[in-house]
């Protein structure tokens, strides 16, 4: 314990290069710093400073001692900071980044905004890849693979994609058996808004001749608008099974061509990588966790 206690008088002198200074900010005499220091060296066993009668300057050792000392009182600090955050009521701005079909999980950011009303989400919809340091975002909710180092990371739902249609739309224009079939139905197409390109159907892609691409008969930027298409018996559109359940549960829906769709994702919460979670970002982290995706 006495060595924890010159550690902030060691950082100190290290800073400011001067016993004297050091004992100024801390409160303490020169001759107290230079004893605390002495005391410390001999403990080690390593000189820490080279001294001269106008300065002092780390070693090597002293350098490298430095470092650790820096990290060993981040700690300290981040685990008195985490435990009065537990007393401390969530509370205060959240900046949250959301895919495009955040609006088809806003059932559960509306649960946690009721749940938890000190704290004030600021939610900001995107597709493209954000910068979750650089733009400061607290949380981000994304598909696929984390590859960002500086991110922590959880996956909070897996998700597959299905061809469905309406039982209006296949009485009047047949159910389709393979995929080659698409070719003489209307197909409601996603565009992503950020790059133009149009969504891939999950259509497992086994045929000697080629791969099927369906028609793009209609599309949209968006998917609720598909969604509202394919239950008004316009054709056939491929949605994540998180928007489905209600439509399928209710028959507005049904499922297309399920012996050969194939493709799975997940959903992941990222967030800056840091000694501890403040209170807001660790309830939401841990509701959304919970609460994203109802169960199947």
């Amino acid at each position: 314990m006495d060595s924890l206690g010159a550690l902030p008088i060691f950082i100190q002198a290290a800073e400011t290069r001067s016993f004297t200074a050091a004992g100024q900010q801390l409160g303490l005499s020169a001759s107290a710093v230079g004893k605390a220091i002495a005391r410390l060296e001999g403990r080690l066993g390593v000189r820490l400073f080279h001294r001269s009668t106008r300065t002092i300057t780390l070693t090597q050792e002293g350098h490298l001692f430095l470092a650790r000392c820096r990290r060993i009182l981040g700690e300290v600090a981040a685990a008195e900071q985490e435990l009065a955050d537990t007393h401390a009521t969530p509370s205060g701005r959240l900046r949250v980044s959301l895919p495009m079909v955040g609006m088809l999980l806003m059932p559960a950011v509306n649960a946690f905004i009721r749940t938890y009303p000190e704290i004030e989400p600021d939610l900001d919809f995107t597709d493209r890849l954000v910068d979750v340091i650089g733009e400061g975002f607290d949380v981000v909710l994304r598909t696929g693979d984390a590859a960002d180092s500086r991110l922590m990371t959880r996956v909070v739902g897996t998700f597959h994609h299905r061809l469905v249609a309406s039982p209006i739309y296949l009485e009047r224009h047949g159910t389709p058996i393979e995929p080659a079939d698409l070719v003489h139905h209307v197909c409601l197409r996603h565009r992503y808004p950020t790059t133009g390109k149009l969504e891939a159907w999950p259509l497992r892609q086994d045929r000697p001749a080629g791969a099927i691409e369906p028609p793009a008969t209609v599309i949209a930027s968006a998917l609720e608008p598909l969604i509202s298409m394919a239950e008004a018996g316009l054709g056939i559109v491929s949605l994540p099974d998180f928007v489905l359940h209600e439509h399928l549960r209710t028959g507005h829906l049904v499922p297309v061509l399920s012996d050969h769709t194939a493709h799975s994702g997940v959903f992941r919460l990222l967030w800056p990588s840091s000694p501890y979670l403040p209170p807001k970002l660790r309830v939401f982290i841990e509701f959304m966790t919970a609460n994203l995706f109802p169960s199947k």
